[in-house]
């Protein structure tokens, strides 16, 4: 066979591979087939981020009042969380499985439903939208063409949605990894073409304000939530096809500098985008920052940037949707997440208030996703690592069994952390309304976030500092009982 045969013979089975339904769901991912290199994150994360969504994140902080230095400072503290993402990738290269079956170490197999209820609903509303904002980008493009958009024609735009965005989740992995490389390096160029028409127009005359501490600490909650801290718990599934011996390091870095660059690039140019035209707090109105001609362009290389960061989410939802415990194929999982949102969808683009039910969404997850965070963190760092991989997908018994199947030390950690960013969060625009007390005593604050990890990791740490390394010692014992050996480790 010659070098051209061989080489054509390779691509068929990558194309193959390709258009092949994923189908690993929640089980263990062999070692064989755990083939992604660290690199691979960082281009996955940077498909999904480098997405007109988060030039509209910058453009809402400075629509708060912040000046441009405020801004600045936001943005670059705020993307520092893109490091939890980081982080919370080195257990699937470990274990080989998602975020939320690792999460079973932690809370037991029955306990996991609490946080993977909750991470179930967070995907859907992430889910939600984006396709929210296909259906008001394609409804615009109606519009500017004289075309009148009622409740009919955007039911059919949302249906053709649904139709695009579940491909890419219902074939898995393997394609999602190698499309959103490939658009990565499209959404550079986009980048790039928007920075230089944006430029020459910015005044920075008009952002001399300078916004209140309430103010400020609500623009850093909604940087950090969209961003960083808002996708930790997406982080396993996708780094699960990672040997188990890439160096951590470079898994760290690279899902976090994926996730870092292009939002921190987005970011700011969406805040200079903000003196050229306060219409980029909206997507569709993004273009009235740059040339007349440019809404086309811009409308047609943005909905594959809001299909792709939607293909994420949608992923989770049906990985999620498994570990809760329903019994059906990841396949099937993406067709019901996708027609659960669907709906949802509908609900919003004709009742709903998007602002307000972004910013309300975006806050109110980070009272669970916090606490949730450092719980696992803290896990990992008292286990050193180590888990024992068939109890993880065990319907019953082993180390992680516990009572009855429940963690009852990291559900009252998960609790109390949550009660912790109650107190300090402000919610008074939101639905439901709710300013806690610790945020009325201090002008309106909102450290709700950083209340949630602090209570969550320190409570665990302290009723489990003892118990968890004690898991370690059994399966070391189990390990020397299987080799006829005396296990001598100790925590």
């Amino acid at each position: 066979m010659s070098e051209n045969d061989v080489s054509s013979t390779q691509d068929s089975g990558r194309r193959s591979k390709f258009f092949k339904p994923e189908e690993r769901g929640i089980e263990l991912i062999p070692a064989t087939e755990q083939k992604m290199k660290p690199i691979g994150l960082f281009w996955l994360w940077a498909g999904a981020i480098f997405n007109v969504e988060f030039l509209v994140y910058g453009a809402l902080i400075v629509s708060f009042g912040l000046s441009f230095g405020q801004a600045l400072v936001i943005i670059l503290l705020g993307n520092l969380a893109y490091f939890a993402v980081g982080v919370m990738s080195i257990q699937g290269p470990l274990t080989g499985t998602t975020a939320m079956m690792v999460g079973r170490g932690v809370f037991g197999r029955r306990g996991n439903h609490v946080p993977s209820f909750f991470n179930w609903i967070t995907q859907e509303g992430y889910e939600v939208l984006g396709l929210v904002l296909v259906v008001l980008l394609v409804s615009s493009m109606f519009t500017r063409s004289g075309v009148h958009v009622h409740d009919g024609l955007k039911l059919g735009i949302l249906a053709v949605a649904v139709i695009v965005q579940f491909i890419l989740p219902f074939l898995g992995h393997d394609a999602i990894e190698k499309t959103l490389r490939y658009l990565s390096y499209i959404f550079i160029v986009v980048f790039a073409i928007m920075a230089f028409l944006v430029v020459p127009h910015v005044d920075l005359g008009k952002m001399h304000q300078h916004a209140s501490w309430q103010l400020l600490t609500s623009a850093l909650v909604l940087i950090v939530s969209a961003g960083g801290l808002g996708w930790t718990e997406n982080a396993n599934d996708y780094s699960r096809y990672i040997p188990a011996t890439a160096s951590k390091s470079r898994v760290i870095f690279s899902a976090a500098l994926g996730g870092m660059i292009p939002s921190i690039l987005l970011e700011i140019l969406g805040a200079l985008a903000y003196t050229v035209s306060p219409q980029v707090t909206a997507v569709t109105g993004v273009p009235s920052a740059f040339a007349g001609w440019f809404f086309w362009p811009f409308a047609i290389l943005a909905l594959p940037q809001l299909f792709s960061i939607g293909t994420i989410d949608l992923y989770s939802a049906g990985v999620t949707l498994e570990s809760l415990g329903v019994t059906i194929k990841r396949t099937y999982s993406v067709i019901v997440n996708i027609l659960v949102a669907g709906i949802v969808t509908f609900i919003v683009v004709t009742k709903g208030n998007l602002y307000t039910d972004l910013s309300g969404f975006l806050d109110y997850t980070l009272v669970w996703l916090a606490p949730w965070f450092a719980i696992y963190i803290v896990d990992y760092l008292l286990r050193r690592g180590r888990y024992d991989v068939n109890g993880l997908v065990a319907d019953k018994g082993g180390v992680y069994w516990r009572n009855g199947g429940f963690n009852v030390k990291a559900l009252v950690s998960l609790g109390l952390g949550m009660l912790a960013a109650l107190l300090w969060i402000n919610g008074e625009y939101y639905v439901p309304s709710f300013i806690g007390p610790i945020s009325k005593a201090t002008g309106g604050a909102d450290f709700s976030w950083i209340m949630g990890i602090i209570v969550g990791g320190a409570v665990y740490y302290l009723l489990s500092a003892r118990s968890v390394p004690k898991e370690i010692v059994l399966l070391d014992n189990d390990a020397a009982l299987a080799n006829g050996t005396a296990a001598t480790n100790r925590p």
